[in-house]
Parts: C-alpha cells; structure tokens; sequence
C-alpha cells in the first residue's frame, strides 16, 4: 500500500490516538496492546484528522518546526502507518 498524495488522510477509528501518562508520552490504543510514538510520529498522527492530504500535513509541520525537508520522513512514516492500518485514506 502506498499514500495516495492527493487523498486525505484520517485516523482509523479502529485505534485511538491518546497521551498516555504513565509514559509520559503519545501512544496508539487497540485492543490487543499499544504502540509508544516518539514526539515527530505523534505530531503527524495529530493531523492525520480526514480533512488534510499529504502535501498539507507536510506543510503544516514545517510551518510549525519552522523548518524545510520533512516531505521524505514523512512520507516514509505515514507508509508504515498505512500499513499498519492506523491510518485510512478513501
């Protein structure tokens, strides 16, 4: 499975996306485990929200870390996501 760019990329309601206190950091709920997320990887699921395409999340995470070069991380990430199944695209 590959990232259709032009698609919108939503959360898969199968899983939730949560702080996890204990943790002290973001993680992927499902109902066999979890999965712990460093900071970059919950950033991107955050606006993995159903409205936002590749080319707009990448640009609103380097607007928001003030910096330029994400496209490749990112995209890599959200490929692992996909197939994961933690995010869904239409």
């Amino acid at each position: 499975m590959t990232i259709n760019a032009e698609h919108p990329i939503k959360f898969s309601p199968m899983y939730r996306l949560q702080w996890e206190e204990a943790q002290e950091k973001h993680v992927i709920l499902y109902p066999e485990g979890m999965v712990e997320l460093n900071q970059s990887s919950a950033e991107i699921l955050k606006l993995c929200d159903g409205t936002l395409n590749l080319e707009q999340i990448i640009s609103a995470l380097e607007a928001k870390f003030a910096t330029t070069g994400l496209t490749h991380d990112i995209t890599a990430f959200l490929e692992v996501a996909l197939h994961h199944g933690w995010i869904q695209q239409n």
